[in-house]
This record gives structure tokens, sequence and C-alpha cells, in this order.
């Protein structure tokens, strides 16, 4: 894939909703949360996704991140980057971030089930990145990392374990299922 306007104009806007709006950060670290979509992004251009796919991976959090002044809608998305990024970027979308956090993450999780290939391939991407940096935080800060979440360590495992089997038994074939599977392992070998 080659770096396409559509692709720079992604990063652009997801820049601007993420830092230049909400200074947003990684839970709990002083990394810029931009890293996270840009992660997706090129893990999806890694798994040789189309050109929509990575763009809805580098997107994928604007709906939900958007500040109040600054909202982000799924209108907005398909005017500047076609429907097809915007149904992507909106089915792994949460809908109802007043619901409280377990019954946001079970609406989610059983989303998954309806899925496009494309919709699972994004979910992946977006597991592997958030999953990778827990396992990472893990080793170097210990349980001290889950303090940053809205739910307790349990849960929040549990929330990640049951999202990659889904995925998995979703779309077997995924181009990213190795990594899954390799994630999956190593997730619980966190103690609990």
């Amino acid at each position: 894939m080659l770096y396409t306007t559509s692709i720079y104009k992604a990063i652009k806007f997801a820049s601007k909703t993420h830092g230049q709006y909400r200074h947003q950060t990684r839970k709990g670290k002083d990394i810029p949360y931009i890293s996270h979509p840009l992660a997706v992004g090129i893990i999806l251009s890694l798994a040789r996704a189309s050109e929509d796919v990575i763009v809805a991976g580098i997107l994928h959090d604007t709906i939900e991140d958007s500040a109040d002044e600054k909202k982000v809608t799924v209108g907005m998305i398909a005017e500047r980057f076609g429907q097809n990024v915007s149904d992507l970027v909106w089915s792994v979308t949460e809908e109802n971030r007043d619901l409280p956090w377990e019954e946001r993450k079970k609406k989610a999780l059983d989303h998954i089930k309806d899925y496009s290939q494309d919709s699972l391939l994004l979910k992946s991407a977006d597991l592997i990145s958030n999953i990778s940096e827990i396992i990472d935080d893990y080793a170097r800060y210990g349980d001290e990392i889950f303090s940053r979440f809205s739910a307790p360590k349990e849960r929040v495992l549990w929330h990640y374990e049951s999202a990659m089997r889904l995925v998995l038994e979703a779309w077997p074939e995924n181009p990213l299922s190795a990594d899954l599977k390799f994630l999956s392992e190593n997730i619980q070998n966190i103690p609990r």
C-alpha cells in the first residue's frame, strides 16, 4: 500500500481529534494517544488491508473520543473519507459511552458476530495494538497498570480474551489470526 492522500488526510484528522482538540494520552502515560490509531493503521497495512480499511483503522476511535465542541460524526467521516470508511469506523464504535463499562463491553462483544471481514480485520488490529501494550506495560509495571482502567483487572482481561476468541471464531482465516493467537496465549500468563 502506498502512502495515499486519503491516508495522509486520515492521519491529520485523527491527530487533530485526539491531540489538538483533546490532548489525549494513552492510559496513565505521557505517550500521545495518536500512537494507537497509527499503530492500528500500520498493522493493517502490514496485513495488506485495503486503503479504506487502513484509513478506518486510523480513524477508528475518532467518533468515541472527539471533544463535544468538535464532535466527529459518521456523516462527517463519510463526507471526508467515503461511506465505506464511515461504515467501518461505525461498526467498531461503542455507540453509547454513557452506559456502564460492563454493559458497553458486552454490547461490543455481542456485535462482533455481525462484523464483515473488513470490520473483523480492523477489530483485530485494534486488539493487537491494545493487548500488546497491556502485556508490555504489565511486564514493566505489574498490576499497577490496571488502575488506569474503568473496570477491575479480571474484567479487563476477560473482555480482551473474549474479543479475541470471538474474532477468531468469526473468521479463522483472518490474516492477523496468528498474532491474535499469540497474544491470547500471552495475556493468559497475567495472573488473575
